[in-house]
């Protein structure tokens, strides 16, 4: 089964990684790393996405004048931003949960099925 795991930063997190001198966070980066590198074999694809800042969101307007209004910025609810994801390719739901139950990266990992 396939699902997507979307790793998502708080603002908490970002700021404690921002804190964080040179060396440190370089080892924050390798543990990631290695986790991607101990998973490989279940890893379809994944990447790290730009800062929310560079994220542009269109909402669509379903309204009677159904024009999509476009903003530059993520504009997500909340303190929580997507900055990256990974498919995987496991036989259920409990194995991606143990897989993502070792990752050492940002406090929130969003599981989704992928859509047949």
């Amino acid at each position: 089964m396939k699902y997507v795991l979307m790793f998502v930063d708080t603002e908490e997190f970002h700021d404690t990684l921002q804190a964080m001198g040179p060396a440190d966070r370089a080892r924050a980066y390798a543990q990631a790393g290695q986790w991607f590198e101990t998973h490989k074999d279940k890893i379809v694809a994944h990447g790290r996405l730009q800062d929310a800042e560079t994220a542009t969101t269109v909402r669509l307007d379903r309204s009677e004048r159904g024009e999509p209004v476009v903003l530059d910025g993520p504009f997500v609810e909340g303190k929580e931003v997507v900055s990256g994801y990974a498919e995987i390719d496991v036989a259920d739901l409990d194995e991606a949960l143990r897989l993502v139950r070792t990752w050492p990266g940002c406090p929130v990992v969003e599981i989704r099925p992928v859509a047949s």
